[in-house]
């Protein structure tokens, strides 16, 4: 693997949690912790910081899907849950609380690495996405604050809708700041050109 990729595991069963933790060392993955409680699984993940959680759904202190349903809220990593059931309201409930991908045990080896590899595909899509709206969303609040901008230029220092464009822009070149930044200064901050 090229990159690393950094596992912390939840499983309360200790030989479930070391054949785990051995199957993801030997293809190539990085496991910064393991426990075998979902409520210790919060507080190493907030030490660790992992790129992939594999949670069991059945634990000790909070179950997986509380647990996924709290990394969801605090931290960006892609969750795999592990269950021995497979019964589809765990599993809807568990992709509610956003794990990505699923296990059910008994599971061979073989499996491990899809679900893995799922999840993080589906994380990164995820992100990709909320990092275009966030984009999108910036762009759709600048075009509204240029154009505010422009129509205040216009009303109160009777500039056309050429020269008041014109303005917000060169003003925005000459101080290297953003039109929108521009813009924001004319309707927040009273700016205007100087006669």
């Amino acid at each position: 693997m090229v990159d690393e990729v950094r596992v912390a595991l939840a499983e309360d069963e200790a030989i479930i949690r070391l054949d785990l933790r051995e199957t993801l060392e030997e293809e190539g993955y990085t496991v910064v912790g393991d426990t075998g409680r979902g409520d210790e699984m919060l507080e190493l993940v907030a030490a660790t910081d992992p790129d992939v959680v594999i949670l069991d759904i059945k634990m000790p202190g909070m179950d997986g899907i509380e647990v996924a349903r709290r990394i969801a809220e605090s931290h960006d990593a892609a969750v795999v849950i592990l269950t021995a059931f497979s019964q589809r309201e765990l599993i809807d409930q568990a992709i509610e609380a956003g794990a990505l991908a699923y296990l059910v045990k008994p599971f061979q080896r073989s499996e491990l690495v899809p679900a893995v590899e799922i999840a993080r595909a589906r994380h990164r899509e995820m992100r990709a996405l909320t990092d275009q709206a966030q984009t999108l969303a910036d762009r759709l609040e600048a075009r509204k604050a240029i154009d505010r901008a422009r129509g205040v230029l216009m009303d109160e220092a009777g500039l056309t809708e050429a020269d008041a464009f014109r303005f917000i822009q060169q003003a925005a070149m000459n101080e290297r700041a953003s039109m929108a930044d521009v813009a924001r200064q004319v309707l927040d901050d009273g700016r205007r050109p100087v006669s």
